[in-house]
């Protein structure tokens, strides 16, 4: 049996109607969030991948400084998905970390910061709240407090004497000045100090 081709027509008018109704709907429902959402800063447009990436070349801070000439003192950028808020006045950036410090303090959320902090139930990764106010009050007090700092007290005084053995060594060396290992030796000291 062959089918002709009206057959194949009588479908387009139902497909016409479902795509219109479709677009419709989805188009409401962004008009709503977009109108609960609140307004951001100025922006120059974006791509859909990159989002701002590629406004900005080197020198990154000539390419900054002409976007925020054009844009004013508060700009909103979108690198790659992450959104990002440039502020160049003082009185912008005062008023949000004073005012508005709260909203600013919680970081981004990722998948594999969910995964390795349980749900961010870390002191470094907690959103400000209750959570976060009580692993501050635990390691204040347990970490930094005088009984622990007392306790750690002979850990942190050999530990600066072997680094400080490590630099005269290496000082006296025939090669002459350090080849820059300071900063690996004060970071293996901290671990050594905190992990005792």
């Amino acid at each position: 049996m062959e089918t002709s081709p009206n057959y194949y027509y009588s479908y387009f008018p139902v497909f016409l109607c479902f795509t219109f109704i479709a677009y419709k709907i989805l188009g409401r429902r962004r008009w709503i969030n977009r109108h609960d959402d609140p307004p951001l800063p100025p922006s120059p447009t974006a791509l859909p991948i990159i989002g701002h990436l590629h406004l900005l070349k080197p020198p990154l801070n000539l390419s900054l400084q002409t976007l925020l000439s054009r844009h004013g003192p508060i700009l909103f950028l979108k690198f790659g998905r992450l959104p990002s808020l440039i502020l160049s006045s003082p009185a912008a950036v005062e008023e949000c970390f004073t005012k508005h410090d709260v909203v600013f303090a919680n970081r981004p959320k990722s998948m594999s910061a969910d995964h390795f902090t349980y749900n961010y139930r870390s002191y470094v990764w907690a959103p400000h709240g209750e959570l976060w106010r009580a692993l501050r009050r635990f390691s204040v007090s347990e970490i930094f407090g005088p009984r622990a700092l007392l306790r750690s007290a002979a850990v942190r005084q050999q530990e600066v004497a072997a680094l400080l053995r490590r630099l005269l060594a290496e000082s006296s060396g025939s090669s002459g000045g350090g080849d820059g290992k300071l900063g690996v030796y004060v970071i293996f000291l901290k671990y050594k100090c905190i992990f005792y």
